[in-house]
């Protein structure tokens, strides 16, 4: 392997981590003014695996973004959609974070968590099409998607919107 494909994989395997790095500058400043004091379902992972955890499936969405691209042509040959779709999806992974742990709008979270979940499938098939093993690498982050998009709904629910608990009754009757 030359020295300009081990950077190329670097790169690639380096750019996911890059939001990573940031959200994760961001969640840190959060976890002791809001995010501790939530209510979260009993399956809710330790706070200290979520940082491997992502690493390890940034390396695999990295690394699977470079096979797509170099067996795929790059952007001028049967991987542009996928990479497309590659980019989507990493747009998605980034903006959860901000929309959980900045804005607080768990609701939100979780629409875009789905939507996340969604473009990591369709990611994950479209790799496989150009490349099976890239395919292969999306499958722990899919599992990992979808349990978070359980994790979320149940945070969701667990912690209701402040005000928000009027019943139809007392709304119809402020309105008379």
């Amino acid at each position: 392997m030359s020295s300009t494909e081990i950077v190329k994989i670097a790169g690639a395997v380096i750019l996911p981590q890059l939001g990573g790095f940031v959200n994760g500058q961001m969640t840190r400043k959060e976890i002791d003014n809001w995010y501790k004091n939530l209510n979260f379902p009993s399956f809710r992972p330790p706070n200290w695996l979520f940082g491997p955890v992502w690493t390890s499936l940034y390396a695999g969405m990295g690394y699977a973004s470079y096979l797509v691209w170099k067996n795929g042509g790059g952007f001028n040959g049967p991987a542009r959609g996928p990479l497309i779709l590659y980019g989507t999806q990493l747009a998605l992974n980034w903006a959860w974070t901000p929309i959980f742990f900045k804005m607080h709008q768990l609701k939100w979270s979780v629409v875009e968590i789905l939507a996340l979940t969604g473009s990591v499938a369709a990611t994950g098939v479209a790799f496989y099409q150009v490349n099976k093993l890239a395919g292969y690498l999306f499958v722990p982050y899919f599992a990992w998607c979808a349990f978070a998009s359980v994790l979320n709904y149940s945070i969701y629910k667990l912690n209701p919107p402040q005000g928000s608990t009027a019943t139809i009754e007392e709304v119809h009757d402020k309105t008379n």
